[in-house]
């Protein structure tokens, strides 16, 4: 394969995308679409080859989300696709920017076994199909697709087997593409509207979602100038971490005495948030709240329930708009920094009350089986602080999610946008090649890890020093806590007790067994040591229903 002259379309398309900035690949190679990984490996992207498309997926949109960039996941037309789609439908509920780049069978040839409507199976989950139309064609529907990736969408680009293998005259270098587009400030009566509600507003709290990501230095000055304390949805969890006045997550993982003081907010403006059930805790957090919603996309105002005033602009040029009209003393305030919310009763509160590991509770007593909550602080005290911690769905997802803490924006991944279980252990995957100076820690039940734990094949071929908890229960646990009390029988959803510690061994990991503090010596010893392959905690847990059970199954509001 060349660098410039004749070549197959599938060989320049993985060199375009390669030149327009695409450095990691996950996937599953087949006939459909070998020719295409090889060729942006051979452009300068580096591939990792998964055990199963779902994993490759996953691992793409884990890697994404920290990486802050495009990534590609290859598999092969048809089942390869149809493997991938869940993973697919988490990357769009997380707005990831990935490109699925799939073989597909020229619809001239239905009868094929691989034939589907590969484009139609992509839009059903809500992502953007775009498809090689021509050989002349190709690359310009290629640059297409990684645009519309660039902008936040997960999109398909289907290689039609005919296109692909066609000739290509390749000059060496791939089109030119725009640049991004520029954000936009809000409009000067937008920004008047919000700092004068700001400047009226006894108790503020900013909310910065996954769209403010960008916008962490803007919104704590806002929030400095406005008396503001300081909020992120489960997405952006982390990025207030550096300044006091931080209360961590807001929704369904807020502790209560977090809760409290969102609910006695008179004024909370989101930055990048949808506002939907859980960050709202289907409503109860702002019923009686006014709430003002900053996004850069019309369609997400009120999209989840109605807001009392909306803002079209960029997060952070909206914000320090907003903050210079504050300091411009125009509405009273001279300039000076408001008290606002930021009393010393509410710095009391938030000193005692932050953090998940600090709220009492009673440990549950079992000689076989450890209580989550006592296993996840042990393991917030004894993990290293520079981590990236993933969380699966689950009733257990709170151990993970909030027990732990993280030491950034950049330190936390949640693969929940689906509501699937068994995403976290690839998710991790992924992060962890984003970040290979962070320790990866993934928390999944024992229901997810058995669906996925195929790739703890992928993370020992890497060498990952990954620590993976698995909270055992040997039950689906949400739905044993939903369901218990109906009377109906539970055994679809019990399960004999599986040796997850042995199963990891098999593949090459340290594996322990833990039933009681005492048997974390097994995890201590491994993070003393060369850390050369991952560690399988098999966390013999005592099942009750958690907080995150108290949210799973309620209906959206009305």
């Amino acid at each position: 394969m060349s660098a410039h002259g004749t070549m197959k379309v599938s060989e320049a398309v993985g060199r375009a995308l390669a030149q327009w900035g695409v450095d990691r690949v996950f996937g599953v190679a087949g006939s459909g679409n070998f020719e295409v990984t090889t060729a942006l490996v051979a452009g300068g992207a580096s591939y990792v080859a998964a055990r199963h498309e779902g994993g490759a997926t996953t691992m793409a949109d884990g890697y994404s989300r920290l990486a802050r960039k495009v990534s590609v996941v290859s598999v092969h037309q048809g089942p390869g696709l149809t493997n991938a789609m869940t993973g697919i439908g988490e990357a769009v509920k997380a707005r990831t920017p990935l490109i699925v780049v799939a073989g597909e069978t020229p619809r001239t040839m239905k009868t094929s076994n691989f034939w589907i409507d590969q484009a139609a199976a992509a839009e059903a989950l809500g992502a953007l199909a775009f498809r090689l139309e021509s050989p002349q064609t190709a690359l310009a529907d290629a640059a297409q697709a990684f645009l519309a990736a660039r902008s936040g969408r997960p999109v398909l680009l289907g290689l039609p087997l005919d296109v692909q293998a066609a000739e290509f005259d390749w000059t060496g270098s791939a089109p030119a593409l725009p640049d991004a587009p520029s954000p936009s400030v809000a409009s000067a009566d937008a920004v008047a509207d919000l700092a004068s509600r700001l400047a009226a507003a006894e108790r503020p709290l900013i909310l910065g979602g996954r769209g403010a990501l960008s916008a962490h230095d803007e919104l704590i000055r806002l929030a400095a100038a406005s008396g503001a304390l300081l909020a992120t949805t489960a997405m952006a969890r982390g990025l207030f971490n550096d300044d006091p006045w931080n209360l961590d997550v807001m929704g369904g993982f807020a502790n209560a005495a977090m809760a409290e003081l969102i609910q006695a907010a008179d004024l909370i403006v989101a930055f990048g948030a949808s506002l939907n059930r859980w960050t709202t805790r289907n409503g109860e957090l702002v019923e009686n709240t006014t709430v003002v919603q900053v996004d850069t996309d019309a369609a997400a105002f009120s999209r989840h329930r109605r807001v009392t005033s909306t803002v079209l602009g960029d997060a952070g040029l909206t914000a320090d708009a907003v903050a210079a009209e504050l300091a411009s003393g125009t509405l009273g305030s001279a300039g000076t920094p408001r008290e606002g919310f930021r009393t010393q009763q509410t710095a009391r509160a938030l000193a005692s009350g932050r953090l998940w590991r600090d709220q009492p509770f009673e440990p549950r007593v079992s000689e076989s089986r450890i209580d989550p909550r006592t296993l996840a602080v042990a393991l917030d005290e004894l993990l290293p602080s520079e981590r990236i911690v993933t969380a699966d769905a689950g009733s257990h997802t709170e151990y993970t999610a909030m027990y732990l803490q993280v030491p950034d924006d950049r330190g936390f991944c949640l693969p929940l946008g689906f509501q699937c279980i068994g995403l976290a252990l690839a998710a991790s995957i992924g992060a962890a090649v984003a970040r290979p100076d962070r320790l990866p820690v993934t928390g999944v039940g024992d229901g997810g890890f058995m669906m996925s734990l195929v790739e703890l094949d992928t993370a020992v071929r890497l060498g990952l020093p990954m620590v993976i908890v698995v909270y055992n229960d040997s039950a689906y646990g949400a739905e044993v806590h939903h369901f218990g009390h109906t009377g109906l029988p539970l055994d679809v959803v019990e399960f004999p007790e599986t040796d997850i510690a042995a199963i990891a061994r098999g593949f090459g990991c340290d594996g322990i067994t833990v039933r009681s503090l005492d048997d974390l010596s097994g995890l201590r010893q491994w993070l003393e040591g060369d850390r050369t392959a991952p560690i399988v905690i098999d966390a013999k847990t005592i099942s009750f229903p958690s907080w995150v059970d108290a949210h799973a199954f309620v209906g959206e509001p009305k």
